[in-house]
């Protein structure tokens, strides 16, 4: 389908509860390939809908040999936990420690309705907590400690990409 443009932070879409996919069929295989697509570019671990502009419950994943998108996604579990740097493509080139689950399972449906359940441990793990928390309006500097919280909001600020 198609490479999709990532929606930078301040776009209202990223800070908007995403409303769950009702229907499948053509139009969430649609945008299931253009997350796959999006996602497919160098550097990328996962795209949620809402990155794209498309205000719906929906994130494709890419890591550790597992590949795949996830419509109205749940984390089911979680478990342990890791501190690690991480970034976003919508925060483009900052990355901040981040605290996650080290363990995480979301269940869904596929671009059908299927259901589906991804785990993983490790980045998977990261990547399906950040990817769902995209789907609930929360953005990953929003997760960060205070302090580190606030410097990120400054270097957003001053990012030659972000528009006041």
């Amino acid at each position: 389908m198609a490479v999709r443009e990532i929606r930078l932070y301040g776009d209202p879409v990223l800070r908007t509860v995403a409303e769950p996919v009702k229907e499948f069929g053509q139009v969430s295989r649609a945008l299931a390939q253009d997350l796959l697509d999006t996602l497919d570019l160098p550097g990328r671990a996962g795209v949620a809908a809402p990155q794209i502009g498309v205000p719906l419950r929906a994130f494709s994943y890419g890591l550790e040999g597992k590949r795949g998108v996830v419509f109205n996604p749940v984390v089911v579990a979680t478990s342990g936990e890791q501190q690690g740097d991480e970034g976003c493509l919508s925060v483009p080139g900052l990355w901040y420690p981040t605290k996650r689950a080290a363990y995480a399972a979301v269940e869904g449906f596929d671009a059908d309705g299927e259901p589906v359940r991804v785990e993983g441990e490790g980045e998977l793990a990261r990547c399906l907590q950040h990817e769902t928390d995209h789907l609930d309006g929360i953005v990953y500097v929003h997760r960060l400690e205070p302090s580190t919280r606030r410097g990120a909001m400054r270097a957003i600020r001053r990012a030659a990409w972000f528009e006041s």
